[in-house]
């Protein structure tokens, strides 16, 4: 009679994805965990420390286990190894959140780490006295995944990619609000990425009537359309990176490629360059770009143009600059993608020949997939092979409001290099 009990507990409370039923695990851990505690469960078929867990890594999931809750994360062997999100219809179906073994309280988590986040941006970065504009929450590096916010003066613009995110946004919002100071908001969701997620198309946070803000960043003004930007609207990751180049750029030639809305561009030539040329693909971005310049009185040729093809036809003018930098869009979506990295391979090698012999060089990568010595590797190799040396004064990324967490390498997603061309 008790090892029917047992059983019908068992069966009751779990249900396995791929595979059969293990009766070697410890049932009483199992058992203890999704009854006595009340929690639903996840175990792991194999321990990581990384937040982010494959449906492969799964293995047995309790039965009250409901898309988008929380749950308790339980080791290969049974026993508690911490606690995370669960969807079992995402990509990405647990995204771990904290390795402590013990019980967590998830109200009292979600409210630390976000009043966690404020700190670090508003006390220890003190980015309030230089910006009006920075990332309020980057995602999993602030131990909220699924969720990225930007602060733009009193406009809080987030972007949800997760289920779990999207229902507690109604309960985070109000906290955002009082840590940040800010007091509308524009939520952005995926239309894809929602039905893979199972966001439902209705309810949830609204959007405020919001179609643009104008935001200040070390004394220059931008505008921010949230009605066409990309993600939130605007690249928070650049700003120390803006300014680094605008001092750079004085008494020189200067070309921004894929200049999206102008940032190193309008910074180049309220830094003093001579002339500023700035290329992208994007009309729209184009023409936000000039409304930046517009706002700051600031001179610059803008050209609606493939990147590509317009460095081919400049290259066949014979045309140099003295500082050039290209910032392109993400190129690479996965851990193998050759046609990415060929792109960057490809961009490189034909930027660097727009720049003037002992002229500046400034390269970017946005593709968190890959690493930065890959990078590095890729852009030593097209100048090499133009028998082309870069003398590297600088490597730089994303400001300290764009966090990296130990455990998530990924979160190191932007790089810069920094050099001279000899």
């Amino acid at each position: 009679m008790m090892a029917e009990a047992v059983i019908e507990v068992l069966f009751s409370r779990s249900v396995f994805i791929g595979g059969s039923l293990f009766f070697e695990f410890a049932l009483e851990d199992v058992w203890a965990v999704g009854r006595d505690r009340g929690m639903p469960t996840v175990q792991l078929k194999y321990q990581t420390f990384h937040p982010s867990i494959w449906p492969k890594m799964v293995g047995e999931v309790s039965r009250d286990a409901m898309p988008g809750d929380f749950v308790q994360v339980l080791g290969k062997e049974g026993t508690p190894f911490g606690w995370g999100f669960w969807n079992p219809k995402a990509r990405m179906p647990l995204r771990i959140v904290s390795h402590r073994e013990d019980e967590v309280d998830e109200v009292e988590f979600f409210e630390k780490a976000i009043r966690r986040a404020a700190v670090l941006r508003r006390e220890v970065l003190k980015l309030d006295g230089e910006t009006d504009s920075y990332r309020a929450i980057h995602g999993d590096a602030d131990f909220l995944p699924g969720m990225v916010a930007d602060k733009f003066a009193d406009v809080l613009s987030v972007e949800i990619t997760n289920l779990a995110a999207w229902q507690r946004l109604p309960q985070w919002l109000p906290l955002l609000h009082e840590c940040y100071g800010t007091s509308r908001v524009v939520v952005g969701v995926d239309a894809d990425l929602a039905r893979v997620e199972g966001i439902p198309r209705t309810g949830g946070v609204e959007s405020d009537k919001v179609r643009s803000v104008k935001i200040r960043e070390h004394g220059i003004r931008y505008e921010v359309d949230f009605s066409s930007g990309h993600k939130t609207g605007f690249f928070c990751d650049q700003r120390d990176n803006r300014r680094a180049f605008g001092a750079l750029a004085a008494g020189k030639s200067v070309l921004d490629l894929c200049c999206y809305t102008g940032g190193f561009s309008v910074s180049a030539a309220l830094g003093g360059a001579a002339d500023v040329t700035a290329v992208d693909l994007d009309e729209d971005a184009v023409e936000m770009a000039k409304r930046n310049a517009n706002l700051n009185n600031a001179k610059v040729k803008f050209t609606h143009a493939d990147a590509f093809t317009w460095i081919r036809t400049m290259i066949e003018n014979g045309r140099k600059w003295d500082l050039v930098i290209a910032d392109p869009p993400k190129f690479i979506f996965g851990k193998e993608d050759d046609l990415g990295t060929a792109k960057y391979a490809d961009l490189n090698k034909l930027a660097l020949q727009l720049v003037a012999p002992e002229g500046l060089y400034v390269t970017c990568s946005c593709s968190g997939m890959l690493g930065a010595g890959e990078f590095e590797r890729i852009v030593i190799g097209a100048a090499h092979r133009q028998d082309k040396r870069l003398q590297m004064f600088n490597r730089t990324g994303a400001g300290g409001d764009h966090p990296t967490v130990s455990n998530y390498p990924e979160s190191r997603y932007l790089k810069v290099l920094w050099g001279r061309v000899v």
